[in-house]
């Protein structure tokens, strides 16, 4: 997962990095190994902004993005999952990383001094987010029963608080957080 430096973590809000995309769910909570993944994926637009911030690299790349879009589509459909409610709930990971970064960058444009002061690697990242993508295709084709359920909402509002709670994201992540989750529930 993508280490969130002491600069990065203080100019982001405390944000922890995680070591692994494995996640124990509670019983009773089918989704919260997803809403941790996503979470983790979520978490990697501290690290991109570090990466992009004050670089050429802009933060929106459409033609990188439907490559991302489009090779989740075709791992979901290898799993059974439907393509285009994958390309949805890829889609929507996508904009909610783009909430962060542009919410940091505006933090870091007012608060120069709460630019982080290494700049991350973006290439690793990117290997990193291949890795959570192939888990939240897994946990997508193993949550398909509890996504489609009548209580979906409801339990994933459940986990969308406790792993909020546990990363202590702030505000910030909070809302980006939530635009992540709102294509999980069919």
């Amino acid at each position: 997962m993508a280490v969130v430096t002491t600069e990065t973590a203080n100019a982001a809000a405390p944000v922890p990095a995680t070591s692994s995309v494995q996640h124990a769910a509670p019983r009773g909570d089918p989704l919260e190994p997803l809403v941790n993944l996503v979470a983790q994926r979520l978490k990697t637009g501290d690290t991109v902004s570090s990466a992009k911030f004050g670089t050429p690299s802009p933060i929106d790349d459409p033609a990188r993005e439907k490559v991302e879009v489009d090779a989740a589509a075709a791992m979901a459909t290898k799993q059974g999952l439907d393509p285009n409610a994958t390309r949805k709930i890829f889609t929507d990971q996508i904009q909610a990383n783009k909430v962060v970064q542009y919410g940091l960058y505006s933090r870091w444009t007012s608060h120069p001094g709460q630019v982080p002061k290494t700049r991350a690697d973006l290439n690793k990242i990117r290997t990193q987010l291949d890795t959570i993508t192939v888990a939240l295709i897994r946990d997508l084709a193993t949550t398909r029963t509890a996504r489609s359920g009548t209580d979906c909402t409801t339990q994933m509002r459940s986990a969308e608080r406790s792993v909020s709670r546990a990363d202590h994201f702030d505000a910030l992540h909070v809302d980006a957080f939530h635009r992540a989750l709102i294509s999980i529930c069919t």
